[in-house]
């Protein structure tokens, strides 16, 4: 394994297992106060706490596996499983979301038909403060490694634990509502809820599409592929890129390109002209980079 990916893997685990113990030490705290205060509301958050503490558990796992260098079986390398863990933890964060949601519908069918929602205690809008300010904490600290290590499973998880803290701000509304306003109020609790969960529907719906497309094959967006065709043919004794293919393995790419260059310019020449690419290539995309350039012949 080489150093650049043995540091890769090892501010992946760092920043994952800060995460995991977050979470379980929220988690905990969250459900003793829903259990205290006898809110409902705070319980299921302490819930939508505990499933992220699964999520972390998937990011380590896979990036294990990631992490390893190409061999007999894997020519391109690991990459793909980072984005099989992206997808569960997606499909984790529309389960949670669908909890959410249920349970928001239900809480509001009761109030519909005359029943009365209780009271939460102080303790429980204590917990939602304290959660909303440590999980958006989580969340920029996780995101930004997940983006200085080019790791889309990390950045998903870095959602769900925004998912966590604007679940959290919409029981904070429902809860202080309930608390400070008077019965007719408690309805607002499962209505916030409610906003959450579809939020929470969408972030999933995204992470969701961009996994499958990488597990697809899809190519890079137009305006990456227009930047690989001016770094190939930023010397001009290399033109006319053609039959470019592009797609992403995990936290790295893989270019495909054929150029032409004059015919009668030696082999050793043209090799150090496609060396020079791939040595811009990875500058600019990292040293990951999967590089094949087809030379042609002039016409």
């Amino acid at each position: 394994m080489s150093s650049e990916a043995e540091i890769r893997k090892r501010k992946i685990y760092r920043v994952t297992f800060v995460g995991f113990v977050v979470n379980l030490i929220l988690s905990l705290l969250k459900l003793a106060a829903g259990l205290v205060g006898r809110s409902g509301a705070m319980i299921a958050d302490a819930v939508h706490s505990f499933s992220d503490l699964a999520t972390d558990v998937v990011v380590i796992a896979f990036a294990r596996i990631s992490a390893k260098p190409s061999d007999s079986g894997h020519d391109y390398g690991h990459g793909k499983y980072e984005t099989l863990a992206t997808i569960i933890i997606s499909i984790a964060l529309g389960v949670v979301g669908a909890g959410i949601l249920i349970d928001s519908i239900e809480r509001i069918r009761v109030v519909l038909d005359g029943g009365l929602l209780p009271r939460p205690g102080a303790i429980a809008l204590v917990a939602a403060v304290v959660s909303i300010i440590v999980k958006e904490i989580l969340y920029r600290y996780t995101v930004r490694v997940g983006r200085q290590v080019q790791s889309p499973s990390v950045i998903a998880n870095a959602w769900h634990h925004r998912s966590d803290a604007l679940s959290s701000l919409g029981t904070l509304v429902g809860i202080g509502c309930a608390y400070f306003l008077g019965s007719k109020w408690r309805i607002a609790d499962p209505v916030a809820a409610l906003v959450v969960a579809i939020f929470i529907f969408k972030i999933a719906f995204d992470l969701i599409r961009t996994g499958i497309g990488e597990l697809l094959e899809q190519s890079l967006p137009a305006d990456v592929e227009d930047e690989i065709l001016r770094i190939v043919t930023a010397n001009p004794e290399i033109r006319e890129p053609h039959n470019l293919r592009t797609r992403r393995i995990g936290a790295s790419i893989a270019i495909e390109v054929h150029v032409r260059m004059d015919g009668q310019m030696t082999v050793e020449h043209s090799h150090d002209l496609t060396v020079d690419i791939e040595r811009r290539l990875r500058a600019r995309f990292g040293e990951g980079t999967m590089i094949a350039i087809h030379v042609e012949p002039l016409k």
